[in-house]
């Protein structure tokens, strides 16, 4: 495919969306119907679709409609390109620019691409760091993966991956974070990755399980687990007896695979009640997202008021319900991939308030300004 006709697909793909189909939904009905598209020609749709949702407010000023045409052509104008040689109107390119298409500035919120409502929360949440982190959210994240000590080091690992033509360096923000620098769209199939050398995990991520005070003999349980990538890493820290629980306990299918693939034992319950007390409570609790919507960018825009409330109170109740499982001495952590303070800072208060006998030890946070997506952890300790 041309540089054009990709560009169209991707405009196809946005106006289904913006019509209400999911992302993943319409790019997966794109590629069954466009069998003539490679590897390469559906990463690069896939790709100009992303940028796009990252940007949406401020492509659709720039490109003077909120259509996929408009969010195609800003993100062009945004990047400085040159609209006249993506937009030709030959072959399977789009039409070309019209003169009514002139675009405009955005301001505000839009040149942020955040929902006017949630602005104030999040400079209220952020402070100094608004500017900054909002723009990081604008670009892609970065790709990292996780060192699995218990097979390999981080040296041997490097290695490994540069002789699959992979290319990576270490990542200040945890021990074990590689930040992918080339060719890491090889990751997935390669021998490192596929005999469980590395995982694909965030380096703020992996900075969250690092804060734990983890150590052998302990009995931990990752209470939202989730795919489990936290649960693997938890085990891949110390020699503990993990449980992992989810709500939806799809998410969590092939993590007995991926505990084998890494070496490590993992044991799923579906009632975790039964098994406390534990040494260890780990809460990833289900939140806004807002600190990886580089990522999901379609999370971003499908946030309401409303919902965050929601999100909010389903946050107290299982902080709540975790709590209960903590033996004596124990520790309680509570995570999220927010920015936001009400899902963060504010949630621990109102726990410590609501909860006498527990003590905060360590809370913090994790900003896209430090290379990863927005995380937050914070230490409580039963008395």
């Amino acid at each position: 495919m041309t540089p054009g006709a990709r560009a169209a697909a991707a405009i196809a793909v946005l106006d289904r969306h913006l019509a209400g189909e999911p992302v993943e939904r319409a790019l997966t009905n794109w590629g069954r119907a466009s069998r003539f598209a490679g590897s390469g020609d559906r990463a690069a749709v896939r790709d100009l679709v992303f940028d796009a949702l990252r940007c949406k407010r401020s492509h659709a000023a720039l490109g003077g409609a909120m259509t996929g045409r408009g969010l195609i052509l800003g993100g062009v104008r945004a990047s400085g390109g040159e609209e006249g040689a993506l937009f030709t109107g030959e072959g399977h390119a789009p039409a070309r620019v019209a003169p009514d298409e002139t675009g405009r500035a955005p301001a505000g919120a839009a040149a942020l691409d955040v929902p006017d409502w949630l602005l104030p929360a999040l400079e209220t949440s952020l402070g100094d760091a608004t500017l900054p982190v909002l723009h990081a959210l604008q670009s892609r994240a970065p790709v990292f993966l996780r060192v699995n000590l218990r097979k390999t080091s981080v040296a041997q690992a490097l290695a490994r991956l540069a002789g699959e033509e992979i290319a990576a360096k270490p990542h200040p923000l945890a021990k074990t974070a590689l930040e992918v620098t080339g060719n890491a769209r090889k990751v997935q199939t390669s021998e490192s990755f596929l005999t469980g050398l590395v995982e694909l995990q965030d380096a703020s991520s992996q900075a969250v399980v690092e804060a734990l005070p983890l150590r052998d003999g302990m009995r931990v349980l990752d209470q939202c687990a989730g795919g489990g990538g936290k649960t693997l890493a938890m085990a891949g820290q110390a020699r503990i007896k993990v449980w992992a629980h989810d709500a939806n306990p799809r998410r969590m299918a092939d993590l007995p695979e991926r505990a084998r693939r890494a070496g490590v034992a993992v044991s799923l319950t579906e009632a975790p009640e039964t098994l406390a007390p534990f040494d260890l409570v780990l809460v990833d609790a289900p939140c806004s997202g807002s600190g990886s919507w580089r990522r999901d960018p379609e999370g971003k825009w499908a946030l309401t008021e409303a919902r965050l409330a929601e999100v909010v109170a389903v946050q107290a109740e299982i902080l709540a319900r975790a709590a209960r499982m903590v033996g004596p001495g124990g520790t309680l952590a509570y995570a999220t991939c927010s920015l936001l303070a009400q899902e963060n800072e504010g949630q621990v208060n109102a726990f410590l308030a609501a909860h006498p006998g527990w003590t905060l030890g360590l809370m913090q946070r994790f900003l896209l300004t430090s290379g990863g997506d927005g995380f937050f952890v914070a230490l409580l300790t039963r008395a």
